[in-house]
């Protein structure tokens, strides 16, 4: 064999795989553009913003994939035949020209090629970042939740409701609805919550596998747990606001708050509190025996 023959073996993988990625960058490259910009600007439908965590998550997945490359080019190359299945499906998702299908076929797809290259030790081997790409992608589930959040709304007008009496004001409550100051204000299915209990948990997984703390069973549930309380009443607290400016007729900071940047930088602040609460848990636990000795076994 001539050494330019050899040089042509060693390469054909290479160009293979940038052959892969320029398809899957032609094919999805719009379908990301799409979702930054509705996402960035809003302008995406409702349940579809929900997933707007997948600004961070995104760049984030692609650079976990990006530091296993090593690990993935040491697997030995054992093609599954769940990945045909997947990149068939994948494709006819796509093709399909259903927006919520079309979204889930980059998962997918990603799936696919990993089932097709590896097997399941390569699926394995980036399960981590296809799990962030997957909870990233904008499905119809808000919508498929939203009509069991009445609870939840009750909860949230009641408490607000009476946050707001005791500091003197006069709130009527009605189920969802709070009256006052001769104004009404509803706390409909999206103001539940649910966006920023999606973001919250994201993060959590976020922060959880960046750290190593996911491998920790009871860490991951007491930090899981406490953050959903946190977000619970951090929407409280900002539908408290909410009632408060709209009821005071303050409607510039309502609409700071409730649509404007004012929602996002309440949101990134709450996200923040995440991280010294994961460091406090891990201190916690790693001072404990009795915790470690349970990890071990």
């Amino acid at each position: 064999m001539t050494f330019q023959q050899q040089v042509k073996n060693r390469n054909a993988p290479a160009i293979f795989s940038l052959a892969i990625l320029g398809v899957l960058v032609l094919l999805y490259a719009p379908v990301l553009l799409h979702w930054l910009d509705g996402w960035l600007h809003k302008n995406i439908s409702t349940e579809h913003e929900y997933f707007s965590h997948g600004i961070i998550g995104l760049p984030f997945a692609a650079y976990l994939g990006w530091l296993n490359r090593k690990q993935w080019r040491r697997l030995p190359d054992i093609t599954h035949p769940l990945g045909a299945v997947f990149l068939l499906l994948g494709g006819i998702f796509y093709l399909s020209g259903v927006t919520e299908w079309v979204n889930l076929s980059l998962p997918v797809m990603l799936a696919g090629l990993c089932l097709w290259f590896k097997g399941i030790p390569g699926l394995r081997s980036q399960g981590f970042p296809l799990l962030l790409v997957f909870l990233a992608t904008p499905t119809a589930i808000p919508y498929l939740i939203a009509p069991y959040t009445l609870p939840l709304q009750s909860f949230i007008a009641g408490t607000a409701g009476f946050i707001l009496n005791q500091f003197g004001m006069e709130v009527t409550v009605d189920e969802i609805n709070l009256y006052v100051g001769g104004r009404i204000v509803e706390v409909a299915p999206y103001c539940a919550g649910l966006k920023m209990l999606f973001t919250t948990l994201y993060v959590c997984l976020m922060l959880l596998y960046w750290t190593g703390a996911l491998s920790s069973r009871r860490t991951t549930i007491w930090f899981l747990s406490i953050a959903v309380v946190i977000s619970i009443i951090a929407n409280i607290v900002r539908n408290t606001l909410l009632t408060f400016f709209h009821g005071t007729g303050q409607e510039a900071a309502f609409q700071w708050l409730h649509e404007g940047w004012g929602g996002d930088l309440y949101s990134a602040c709450m996200l923040l509190l995440l991280v010294p609460l994961l460091n406090r848990i891990n201190s916690y636990f790693s001072a404990s025996p009795e915790t470690q000795q349970q990890e071990e076994s």
